[in-house]
């Protein structure tokens, strides 16, 4: 029997949703993973096509930190190289910014609307990744079909980007050793990492970037590997990857 869903969500994935959201505690924490799986848990609970999530880093600047696809990473990407798009007016206002149709709104983000359009994407909510006066960074859901994002469908969205920072926060505390910041600076630059990995073997194994990320990521997951290390491994040459395929991703591993 297919998951229940209301209003475009999944409640049976709700629950274990939160769940990994929230523990950031567990040993061998990756927030590169878990960055990912916000936005893998966006596009599987909510009506939306893609999910792309931005990032404050320690000078306040905005970096792209993970997708659900390679055409949101590069939307993602193109806003914060030309300083437009609702997930910027999102972080800097704090707010949720939504664009219904944005074939419409060429003069409100007059080059992000031509790009994310041809990309596939018609509309956009923005959601901020907020606790009290300090935001992260943003949450954007993209849709391929024009139209209003459904008031449960967002209301859910916030949640879910409320509770991934909570968590997030909660583990800079936890953690005194070291500073959000740092971590996040870290998780920039395993970034840089992971998209050199994929590039390598998306040219070893003739993949698109989505299978390419979609393999690595499978490989880390069914080693116990945190992906950052193994793409560092993989790309200076001490991790060969073998027997790799490109099937689907395991779930993850279950946490207690």
């Amino acid at each position: 029997m297919a998951p229940e869903k209301v209003s475009g969500l999944d409640i049976e994935l709700l629950p274990e949703a939160f769940v990994e959201l929230a523990d950031t505690l567990v040993a061998g924490f990756d927030i590169i993973e878990f960055l990912h799986v916000l936005t893998d848990r966006s596009v599987e609970l909510l009506d939306a096509s893609a999910a792309g999530l931005l990032l404050a880093d320690p000078r306040g600047e905005l970096r792209v930190v993970a997708a659900s696809s390679e055409q949101a990473r590069m939307v993602e990407l193109f806003q914060v190289q030309n300083d437009q798009g609702p997930c910027l007016d999102c972080f800097r206002s704090g707010e949720p910014v939504s664009a219904a149709d944005l074939s419409t709104e060429s003069w409100r983000w007059p080059h992000f609307s031509a790009t994310a359009s041809a990309a596939g994407f018609a509309a956009v909510q923005a959601l901020p990744m907020r606790l009290r006066e300090e935001t992260l960074g943003a949450l954007n859901l993209f849709r391929a079909d024009p139209g209003p994002f459904d008031r449960a469908d967002v209301r859910m969205g916030q949640a879910l980007a409320d509770v991934a920072t909570i968590g997030l926060l909660n583990e800079r505390t936890l953690r005194r050793s070291e500073t959000l910041n740092e971590q996040l600076q870290a998780a920039l630059n395993s970034r840089v990492i992971i998209e050199q990995a994929k590039g390598k073997l998306a040219e070893r194994l003739g993949l698109d970037m989505d299978d390419s990320f979609n393999v690595l990521r499978s490989y880390a997951r069914q080693r116990n590997r945190g992906l950052s290390e193994l793409a560092r491994a993989f790309i200076d040459g001490s991790e060969q990857l073998s027997d790799l395929s490109a099937g689907p991703l395991p779930p993850s591993p279950r946490r207690g």
